[in-house]
């Protein structure tokens, strides 16, 4: 048993205060101000599901209807308290040389039709196409942490080519049908605007399977590790288009060689690991790679990545960077289980981005906090009324 002294408690406790005291200014009025306190408290409690009538009970009201203004109905400003959790964030954890972007979406099982963005679509949470709404988050993982910094709804062109169904939603007609890679492309460049450190960006074959993601990645310089389906085409150093597969089924046993991408739940995930260089015409100082994962149990499992970066660049660097997409797994299991991601019970656009980056500060609080215990620094003192 973990024995907790008092003295720990009541830095955590001063800790949440000087935290949220951070993002006041997002909030014009008092009363939207405690409200917001109450929802991320609840948020963070041991309620089993955090819904509006669970967090107003565990606020001390009898319904839910305090929690739903907040949602719905106050004036406060939630892209800006997005950009203040993210700035939260990279002070904590924030590493310009091993910092990862890390883009993946995923699924919120519901019911019905008015839920904005919701459809018969695949959600990677139930493994299968579902009635869902999907979102596209962007997580940020270094060697001190992992936190999600940024979050966006997926509209299905089936909504946006209905602006009627839109409007019942809330989803004003500026906002147009967009596709998940350009909802992450959107993201990555708000937090290279923002001058967020990283070193590279990684992502699933949702995002690698998008030759002009990719192609958007290298012009702007930014170095990446993406997934790629098995049938995706690589140009050889003698300028021929060949399928992954079958460049990678051309190696001799010698050229793999076994490598961690990091510390799973068991213990390092361990597998075999191999790069060919590919792409000849590339900028200088620059390198792409094919970088391909064999399961040690099965050598038929097989899974492929696109790389680009400096040009010398390890193949021990790759693999961390591969590994590092596990973190944003690892990021939605907490907020789904600790800060309630997936508990809200909202229809409108506007509540589901506000109940979203309301669990994201909760889980930003989480990791900034587990950092400060482990580092044993003092906690600022309280700053919000």
């Amino acid at each position: 048993m973990i024995s907790v002294s008092m003295e720990l408690v009541a830095g955590w406790s001063a800790g949440f205060d000087a935290f949220l005291g951070r993002f006041a200014g997002r909030f014009p009025r008092v009363e939207s101000r405690r409200r917001m306190r109450w929802y991320v408290r609840g948020l963070l409690s041991e309620v089993e599901r955090k819904n509006g009538w669970t967090l107003a009970e565990a606020a001390g009201d009898a319904g839910p209807e305090g929690m739903q203004r907040l949602l719905n109905f106050y004036a406060w400003d939630t892209d800006g308290l997005r950009d203040d959790v993210r700035t939260a964030v990279v002070e904590a954890i924030g590493d310009a040389e091993d910092g990862v972007l890390i883009v993946d979406e995923t699924g919120f099982l519901k019911k019905g039709t008015k839920s904005a963005g919701v459809g018969r679509q695949y959600s990677g949470t139930a493994g299968r196409i579902e009635n869902s709404q999907v979102g596209v988050f962007l997580a940020y993982a270094s060697p001190c942490g992992r936190a999600l910094i940024d979050r966006e709804l997926y509209l299905p062109k089936d909504w946006t080519d209905d602006r009627e169904r839109c409007r019942a939603a809330g989803i004003d007609d500026g906002v147009g049908f967009a596709t998940k890679q350009m909802l992450a492309r959107r993201m990555i460049d708000r937090a290279v605007e923002a001058g967020v450190p990283f070193g590279w960006v990684t992502a699933d074959e949702v995002y690698g399977n998008d030759t002009m993601f990719r192609l958007w990645l290298d012009n702007l310089d930014i170095p990446h590790v993406v997934a790629v389906q098995k049938n995706a085409m690589a140009v050889t150093f003698g300028m021929l288009k060949v399928r992954v597969h079958r460049l990678i089924a051309e190696l001799p046993d010698t050229a793999w060689e076994r490598l961690s991408c990091g510390a799973g739940s068991k213990g390092p995930r361990t597998a075999d690991w191999t790069a060919v260089d590919i792409r000849p015409l590339r900028w200088p100082g620059r390198g792409h790679w094919l970088l391909a994962r064999r399961s040690i149990s099965d050598p038929s499992d097989i899974a492929y990545y696109i790389c680009f970066g400096p040009a010398d660049t390890t193949l021990q660097r790759l693999v961390g960077v591969a590994g590092a997409r596990w973190a944003v797994e690892e990021c939605f299991q907490t907020a789904k289980n600790e800060t309630g991601l997936d508990h809200y019970q909202v229809r409108g656009y506007q509540a589901w981005y506000r109940h979203i980056t309301l669990s994201m500060t909760a889980l930003a609080f989480l990791v900034i906090t587990r950092e400060i215990t482990k580092k044993g620094d003092p906690h600022p003192a309280p700053a919000m009324r």
